[in-house]
């Protein structure tokens, strides 16, 4: 059977998606890399903006998302609770 993802997992997967395409995504991009729907991908962004995780921009007509200093620090905590987990076989 398979798992679903955790609250944690997806925002970990939405950043590890940011930080993939340079540190900038637009935001259909975001949400067809991270497997969400728009309901979905809209509710962690809100939260995520409001955690100081991400920034929106306008560039040229065009919303981008970009990953924060403290996205990349959470992001990267994320990958060494997830090595840390394996290295105990949880």
């Amino acid at each position: 059977m398979v798992k679903k993802r955790s609250r944690i997992d997806i925002i970990a997967d939405m950043l590890s998606t940011i930080q993939e395409k340079g540190g900038r995504i637009k935001p259909t991009h975001l949400m067809y890399k991270s497997n969400l729907s728009h309901g979905q991908m809209n509710s962690y962004l809100e939260e995520l903006l409001d955690k100081e995780m991400i920034s929106k921009i306008d560039d040229k007509g065009y919303d981008y998302i970009l990953i924060t200093e403290k996205g990349h620090d959470f992001s990267r905590k994320v990958k060494e609770m997830k090595e840390f987990e394996k290295a105990f076989g949880l």
